[in-house]
């Protein structure tokens, strides 16, 4: 029966090694140097109108979704705590509005991951790319 040896020690990285973080080879065989952005190119990029706007972009749209399910939620809680009467109204069968409201809960936040989604797609992952582009290629 054959026994299949095991390495003790690491292999030595000489030059045919790769690296496992290392980015893969162009098609001409020489991998390009990818641009690091200094600490003054990321503040300048901060404040250029181009973040400016996917800033604005981003919060326009999530803050105030943001609000309106905390105030949706805290209101679908207080109603829970202190509308007992209403919230165990039956609408039909076993079915209260307590039920229907709970249900609606889940419903709203799979909507809100779904125009999130959406408007990320459309509206700032563009303006991203152009920004992440920019600061790559060291322009």
């Amino acid at each position: 029966m054959d026994q299949l040896s095991v390495p003790t020690a690491p292999a030595p990285r000489g030059e045919d090694s790769v690296a496992p973080d290392a980015s893969p080879p162009s098609k001409d065989g020489v991998a390009p140097a990818p641009h690091a952005p200094s600490t003054e190119e990321f503040l300048q990029e901060q404040a250029s109108p181009e973040f400016g706007e996917l800033r604005k972009a981003h919060r326009s749209f999530a803050f105030p979704l943001t609000v309106a399910f905390i105030v949706w939620y805290l209101a679908y809680v207080l109603l829970s705590n202190y509308a007992g009467d209403f919230m165990g109204t039956k609408l039909f069968g076993n079915i209260n509005v307590a039920l229907v409201l709970g249900l609606a809960q889940f419903l709203t936040t799979f909507l809100i991951a779904w125009f999130y989604s959406r408007h990320a797609a459309t509206k700032l992952d563009p303006k991203a790319e152009a920004i992440k582009s920019r600061m790559e290629a060291g322009a």
